[in-house]
């Protein structure tokens, strides 16, 4: 069949000699051929708005031409969504600067506070810190290339360098005060005590990330419901010991950079876990067949 691809404007772009009963992938790869460009994972296609309709429907990679009704002399909408990256590419990056940044001002005072004389051995509570902080982003970079599994495989370019300016301009700004040469140290046994508990908050999330990887079957994509552990009470349990993690983390340090930090990240979270609430929701309405999602907490239980 002949299949038009046009603008949002409207304007002819391509056409395209495509199977109805072919999956979108194949039409993406058509439309490469000849737009060498636009390569897959940067195109999107949707169908023409209907009367009333505020959105277009997104065509699925996995689904044929003939589920959306597409037949011959059929349209659809193409989008350019700009150059792309590797979502492991950008976690990595944005995870390794982290890593490195925060121990330099642990190691190498001397250099970076110059117009102060070096401690000549840290506090406890700075030994502690920067041995969490490298735990953790040492645990993300290795869960990104061994447990995480990725919905889409690439997002914008502009998206590493954006992830990139947030996490590591706050890895300098968090170490610069809590390695200071005159930190001030908070009661010792508390700020053990918080991140011994940090600790653990992060052995939940790596829980948490490993029943997430393993909800969904080799080859398949569509939503499930996450079951056991803390998410028979909230939809983003891993957010929510996240959150904790690094409010536990500002607590053993007392440092204002760091609850800021802190906020903005639970900030965050909790506008995606509000998101994925709502779809999940929404997927999951007990009709036709699919089972009605439970009632739970969207990042935080009653008891917490």
């Amino acid at each position: 069949m002949k299949l038009e691809v046009v603008s949002r404007s409207g304007q002819t772009i391509a056409t395209l000699d495509v199977n109805p009963e072919a999956p979108v992938s194949e039409l993406k790869r058509k439309f490469y051929g000849l737009k060498r460009k636009y390569y897959p994972s940067r195109q999107r296609f949707t169908l023409p708005l209907k009367p009333g309709e505020k959105r277009g429907t997104v065509l699925d990679d996995s689904k044929s031409l003939s589920h959306y009704g597409l037949g011959d002399g059929g349209k659809v909408e193409f989008k350019d969504l700009g150059p792309q990256i590797g979502y492991s590419t950008v976690f990595f990056w944005e995870y390794f600067g982290p890593l490195v940044v925060y121990p330099l001002f642990f190691f190498f005072p001397k250099y970076l506070y110059p117009h102060l004389e070096a401690p000549k051995q840290h506090h406890l509570v700075q030994k502690l810190a920067v041995a969490y902080w490298s735990f953790h982003y040492a645990k993300r970079i290795l869960e990104t290339f061994t447990v995480h599994k990725f919905g889409h495989a690439t997002m914008p370019i502009f998206n590493l360098f954006k992830n990139c300016a947030y996490y590591w301009g706050y890895a300098a700004y968090v170490s610069y005060f809590v390695n200071h040469p005159k930190f001030t140290p908070p009661n010792e046994k508390a700020s053990v005590a918080c991140l011994g508990l940090a600790l653990l908050m992060q052995l939940g999330n790596l829980r948490s990330h490993l029943i997430l990887s393993n909800l969904r079957k080799p080859g398949e994509k569509d939503y499930k419901i996450p079951r056991g552990f803390l998410f028979n009470n909230v939809t983003c349990a891993n957010y929510t010991f996240e959150i904790w993690g690094w409010l536990l983390y500002s607590a053993a340090v007392q440092s204002i950079p760091a609850y800021l930090f802190a906020i903005t990240g639970a900030l965050q979270m909790t506008q995606w876990a509000i998101a994925k609430h709502k779809r999940l929701v929404k997927t999951f309405d007990g009709k036709d067949g699919r089972p009605k999602y439970p009632r739970r907490w969207i990042v935080f239980p009653p008891f917490l």
